[in-house]
């Protein structure tokens, strides 16, 4: 008898390892143990018959071989014992807790290891403190800096370090809640340190060498600089330190108009800063539909940020506490100053310390992993998810890659990863929200396009609210009129773009949206007035009337 070991894809129960031995026995093989959580199976063989037989009864019964290692006839396999872990996590927000739950209810053996502050990006200094400021600032604006929001010291200032203590109160609450308990809720190992390949099997932690199965990098991202001159002696905030400040500054400069310098410079103005946006690029968010460019320019200069475009930076500079930003526009020298500097021009993936040359894991030209349709790296063995692979950076999307990785690492399943319909939301006020495709690359992809703008003012919702600048737009198939893109200006618009999302995801049409029933007075109700703009002159038309 030949003793032999076979990887296998596609076990997920007790039942899946019955069918596996069933297979087995059936062409000869004796002495069969297979495991689902493992995703192996041993066996043994009589001489004459090959191990072929075995790849093919597999596969026949609906399953993956993979690689087969033949054994010592005397060698007593234990599954699974090829490490310290199953599953071995490096990073601890939301890929990795979604991976680490999802890999304990499959029964395996999880570490999670952690350099600094367990919960990552999104509720220690990303959505959850970033929006409970937005919040804070918003009523602190609509109040005109009313004395009964409880916001201002006695002189009429924002008592921003108040407002500070109190977003630190609910991030440790949070991260408690929804991070640390669950960690002997879920009963997975957190490791303290700095985790660094020493192979393609090993990392090493505070001296310690730990092995595993399986790894899962779930590192995330940072704060990146931009090349400007002078930077690195001038005092800057990035979007960690910004919300740490304890004085609301007079001035504020933000370098960058992306989300993030979006939603950041308009919580600094509504509490009371002036504020500067600055941005290389001709168009606001370029990447989105020029409507809605237009429409976010639009709110932000009725509120009174200034937004300087087309910009080249020149250098940077520091006298005294003012920090001075040397720009050219239309050809002429421009000298922006303020008492605080934002820098705010993207996030780069936290890979330098991984030491992952050792472990053979490939990385794209802005140091990010670059994982395949499974979530795999270049390494079999190893798998990424969230921002460390500068795919969509929202906790959401990482939360669901997450659960892939346990799904196809400890559960044996070969689950692609699907981003075709992810939504996307900016704080801002009006709010900016978005899914599927704009109009460009709808056409970029061969579609024949038609597409409605309407404008908020013809919102019932935001006429009532008195807020009418901003824009729904749909893009559709001008064939089938099915719906491919949404994309909104608004308020709320964050609520209202799930029911956008399942419009893509789902196939629906145009004439869908106008059939169906819209709550009026509510910003969705702006879904179907859109859908009606196709072919109507919705102004025209009586309340609810379609």
């Amino acid at each position: 008898m030949n003793k032999f070991k076979v990887k296998i894809q596609g076990m997920t129960c007790t039942g899946c390892e019955e069918h596996i031995e069933v297979a087995l026995e059936n062409i000869g093989a004796k002495n069969i143990e297979a495991s689902f959580r493992h995703g192996e199976a041993v066996f043994e063989l009589p001489d004459d018959i090959g191990v072929e037989n075995a790849k093919k009864a597999i596969d026949e019964a609906k399953y993956q071989p993979g690689e087969i290692k033949e054994l010592s006839s005397q060698e007593n396999v234990v599954l699974g014992n090829e490490g310290d872990y199953d599953l071995l996590i490096i990073g601890s927000g939301g890929a990795a807790f979604s991976a680490a739950i999802k890999a304990i209810e499959y029964g395996a053996k999880v570490g999670m290891i952690e350099r600094g502050t367990v919960g990552g990006t999104c509720v220690n200094i990303g959505c959850v403190p970033s929006k409970t400021l937005l919040r804070a600032g918003e009523i602190n604006h609509l109040a005109k800096l009313n004395p009964f929001t409880g916001l201002q010291t006695s002189a009429g200032e924002v008592d921003l370090a108040s407002l500070v203590n109190k977003k630190d109160e609910l991030v440790s609450e949070l991260r408690n809640k929804k991070y640390i308990d669950l960690i002997d809720e879920y009963g997975f190992e957190l490791i303290e340190g700095e985790a660094k390949f020493v192979d393609e099997n090993t990392v090493e932690v505070n001296g310690n060498k730990l092995s595993a199965k399986r790894f899962l990098i779930a590192t995330g991202a940072s704060p990146s600089l931009p090349l400007i001159s002078g930077l690195e002696d001038v005092e800057y905030l990035t979007s960690t330190t910004l919300l740490e400040l304890k004085k609301v500054p007079k001035r504020l400069t933000v370098i960058g108009s992306g989300y993030i310098g979006l939603e950041l410079g308009q919580l600094f103005h509504n509490l009371g800063s002036e504020v500067t946006l600055i941005q290389r690029s001709e168009r606001l968010l370029k990447e989105y539909d020029p409507e809605i460019s237009e429409a976010v320019e639009q709110a932000l200069v009725e509120q009174g940020i200034n937004l300087v475009k087309e910009a080249t930076y020149e250098y940077v500079e520091q006298v005294g506490e003012i920090k001075k930003v040397h720009v050219t526009v239309d050809g002429k020298k421009k000298v922006i100053e303020s008492e605080q500097l934002l820098i705010a021009t993207g996030r780069k993936p936290n890979t330098d310390k991984l030491n992952l040359s050792a472990a053979a894991v490939e990385v794209g030209s802005r140091k990010e992993i670059v994982i395949n349709d499974f979530a795999r790296t270049s390494n079999e063995k190893i798998y990424a998810a969230g921002d460390v692979t500068l795919g969509p950076q929202f906790v959401y999307v990482a939360a669901y890659e997450g659960g892939i990785v346990a799904d196809n690492a400890i559960g044996g399943l070969n689950k692609k990863l699907d981003l075709s319909f992810v939504p996307g939301v900016t704080f801002t006020n009006p709010s900016i929200a978005t899914v599927g495709l704009t109009e460009e690359q709808a056409k970029e992809q061969g579609y024949e396009v038609k597409t409605s703008v309407l404008p908020l003012s013809a919102v019932p919702r935001a006429i009532v609210n008195r807020e009418t600048t901003g824009v729904f737009k749909l893009v559709a198939d001008a064939k089938t009129l099915k719906v491919l893109g949404v994309h909104i200006v608004s308020e709320n618009a964050g609520d209202v773009i799930y029911a956008g999302t399942l419009v893509v995801k789902f196939g629906l049409t145009v004439q869908d949206l106008k059939e169906s029933l819209a709550p009026y007075l509510t910003m969705a109700e702006g879904l179907k007035l859109a859908a009606l703009t196709f072919d109507k002159d919705v102004s025209k038309l009586s309340c609810c009337a379609g």
